[in-house]
């Protein structure tokens, strides 16, 4: 499956809380969420095997979102505008046991990331509101927004009244260091 998406900084969550009801999203998700990357030791999953002097960023997360646990595996797909991913995921069972497969088979942990997260879905577009905690508590609350195609996903952008240029198609770790 494809992940579409794009961050968009400097919201005043108020305002587009009030957007998206008004749009007729629904709240899907109000909670938190704990997330660990993994890679091998020698980072052969950030490593692109046809191009060794470029990274892939290949991505490899558990993650526990209330009471749930996915484990994901994402790769990126060259675009400018917004971040595109390959995506593959499946809900697993048990997080300490998934953790310990994973590093059973070489995988190490290289982040972990908390944070409080609120989803809203309408039309199949997920729009989700983040606040970081821990080494990312700095980073000031965001919108992201995932459509299934980038049409519907600039659409969305401008019915809430921000325009492209507002669109980021970064990761946290980007814009931590576009804050820094």
């Amino acid at each position: 499956m494809k992940e579409i998406e794009v961050k968009i900084l400097d919201i005043n969550r108020k305002e587009v809380v009030e957007k998206l009801i008004s749009l007729g999203a629904k709240k899907i998700f109000d909670g938190e969420i704990y997330a660990l990357f993994f890679d091998f030791p020698d980072k052969t999953g950030k490593k692109n095997t046809d191009n060794p002097e470029r990274n892939s960023k290949k991505t490899i997360r558990l993650r526990k979102m209330g009471d749930k646990v996915f484990l994901t595996i994402k790769e990126p797909i060259e675009h400018d505008a917004v971040k595109i991913r390959e995506e593959h995921e499946v809900e697993v069972s048990d997080f300490e046991k998934t953790r310990k497969i994973l590093e059973s088979l070489g995988l190490s942990e290289w982040l972990t990331m908390k944070k409080h997260r609120t989803s809203y879905l309408v039309e199949d577009v997920h729009f989700e509101l983040d606040k970081h905690h821990d080494q990312y508590e700095y980073v000031p609350e965001f919108l992201e927004i995932e459509a299934r195609d980038i049409d519907t996903l600039y659409r969305y952008v401008e019915l809430l009244g921000f325009k492209r240029e507002d669109c980021k198609p970064w990761t946290i770790l980007d814009i931590a260091d576009n804050l820094n």
